[in-house]
């Protein structure tokens, strides 16, 4: 049997500040679980890493990380749906776009700095 406690839990953090009342058993509004939405997709941060870059076509950016083309597309898609990159066209016929990051996408890059620095301390 799984027993699971009821009724209000309050968390602390590690810097003693208190997100407030957690309902056990319930979902709680999180804005790193709000983030993870947007951009906790597999490819995602790779895609924000290579238009940081300065990395801009399909092609080059597929080629740099590995993502499977249909993946590829669907990331970049979501990701432009959720205002981090924008997709502006280069040529018309076949038609071909570039990628560029927003300010959104740009506000990324001290994240992408710190979560290098803990993969290559701890992964």
């Amino acid at each position: 049997m799984d027993a699971r406690p009821e009724g209000v839990v309050t968390g602390v953090w590690h810097d003693g500040a208190v997100p407030g009342p957690i309902v056990v058993g319930r979902p709680r509004e999180c804005s790193i679980a709000d983030a993870l939405a947007v951009i906790g997709d597999r490819w995602s941060l790779l895609i924000v890493r290579e238009l940081g870059f300065g990395v801009t076509r399909f092609t080059d950016i597929r080629s740099n990380t590995g993502a499977p083309r249909e993946i590829l597309t669907a990331r970049l898609r979501k990701l432009e749906a959720e205002g981090v990159i924008i997709r502006t066209p280069y040529q018309q016929r076949p038609a071909r776009f570039e990628y560029s990051l927003t300010d959104a996408g740009r506000q990324l890059g001290p994240v992408l700095q710190t979560l290098r620095g803990w993969g290559e301390a701890f992964a």
